[in-house]
């Protein structure tokens, strides 16, 4: 733009100040030709994209903490503007480092700004507590946990007089992201026990009895903070069923653990042991003896009312239109886990991002958008399900597998 433009610019936005349009077309022109003390004088008014240039302008002045808050300002009243780069260079900061006598001192940019809190906080994450209202859905599991887990942990007295223990064993099994392990975390929080949430490669070595030798670790650190919850995800890793398998080392894992649940020596009082599983029929029949694992729970898909809840929930959170028809939605995701819900959101979450970036202001997560991801997300459960209605209905000893089959007898009719 040359001089003559740019003067005849500066006149029209005398005769109309605060024209936003104007303001930013002259700031775009002094920011192309390097005047940016000009384009500051002209950087007036509180519209989003002005400050945005005006950030910049400050940026190329040096000027990095004013640069900040404006930014954070422009951001603030419209996040489609975001603009990571400009936010790295406004955040670099320059630091003197002294050299030997005669030398000139060193100037180091950088942009690390981790301090005490950051390193307190990967050393030592913070441990969230979950309760039963953070969970949609399971309304009758909830009620079973509850009766069965939770009050004897709220009323130790009562369940002693009755001699009945404190803890023991408890199985969760069910599809794939139904929420099998916010339930274990809940049921922790619910208790108010400290939970231990042990991953497979917290036990396994591939050092001959050293898998053992951290079993035995883990349950002895558990019984020494009692009350305790003790949750072992994918189970069948380590307590698979002996008979499939060739290697000694597997079988001896798995009667530590059963000695572990209840050996002679041990005392496992105050002390819950959760466990889930996607695949019951591969666990170790010995855990399902009185004592072990003697409380089974069928974790279903969530049906049609809390699949609603569950959506509601997950968008409580997020830029969202007032036109969402979520039982339209409850009604067309039967068979969806929650992990599907969850999927469902995001995809609409990313319809409206882009939208906002198209569209350079922020666009909420509306009806449009959810049905479109509606399109494109499928329910995960369904393999499941057949596999589980051929084990119920064919290997069904016990009847163990009878809350799969009254699941599957409801379904597609109440859902």
């Amino acid at each position: 733009m040359d001089d003559s433009t740019l003067e005849q610019l500066e006149a029209a936005l005398r005769a109309s100040p605060g024209n936003a349009a104007l303001i930013t077309l002259l700031l775009k022109a002094c920011l192309e030709r390097g005047e940016y003390e000009r384009g500051l004088a002209l950087a007036e008014g509180d519209d989003a994209g002005v400050r945005l240039l005006r950030a910049r302008l400050l940026a190329a002045l040096g000027r990095l903490k004013e640069g900040q808050v404006e930014y954070r300002a422009a951001i603030s009243d419209n996040p489609a503007l975001e603009d990571m780069d400009l936010w790295r260079t406004l955040s670099v900061t320059v630091v003197e480092v002294p050299t030997a006598a005669g030398r000139p001192k060193l100037r180091v940019i950088s942009n690390d700004d981790t301090d005490h809190t950051e390193v307190t906080r990967l050393l030592e994450p913070n441990k969230e507590t979950l309760t039963f209202d953070d969970i949609g859905g399971l309304d009758e599991l909830k009620k079973t946990i509850h009766k069965k887990i939770i009050l004897p942990y709220q009323k130790p007295g009562l369940f002693q007089r009755f001699r009945k223990k404190v803890g023991g064993g408890v199985l969760l099994y069910g599809p794939p992201g139904c929420g099998k392990t916010l339930l274990a975390r809940a049921t922790a929080g619910e208790c108010k026990a400290t939970f231990f949430n042990i991953a497979i490669s917290d036990v396994l070595d591939m050092y001959i009895g050293e898998s053992e030798r951290k079993l035995h670790a883990l349950f002895e650190q558990a019984r020494a903070q009692a009350p305790a919850v003790m949750f072992f995800d994918e189970v069948e890793a380590l307590g698979g069923k002996r008979s499939n398998t060739r290697e000694a080392t597997s079988s001896k894992l798995v009667s530590q653990f059963l000695s572990e649940m209840d050996g002679f020596t041990h005392d496992n009082h105050g002390v819950l042991i959760l466990a889930a599983t996607n695949v019951p029929w591969s666990v170790d029949s010995a855990f399902r003896r009185p004592g072990r694992f003697d409380r089974v729970l069928f974790v279903p898909p969530p049906d049609r009312p809390a699949r609603e809840a569950m959506l509601k929930m997950m968008m409580a959170d997020r830029p969202s239109a007032d036109d969402i028809d979520f039982a339209f939605l409850a009604k067309n995701t039967s068979g969806f886990s929650g992990a599907d819900l969850s999927e469902l959101i995001e995809t609409a979450a990313d319809e409206a991002i882009e939208a906002s970036i198209a569209q350079g202001a922020e666009q909420p997560i509306s009806d449009k958008h959810l049905k479109l991801a509606l399109k494109e997300v499928r329910a995960t459960t369904l393999e499941w399900l057949t596999t589980a209605r051929n084990y119920a209905r064919y290997a069904n000893e016990g009847n163990q597998y009878d809350e799969v089959l009254a699941f599957l007898d409801k379904h597609g009719k109440d859902r």
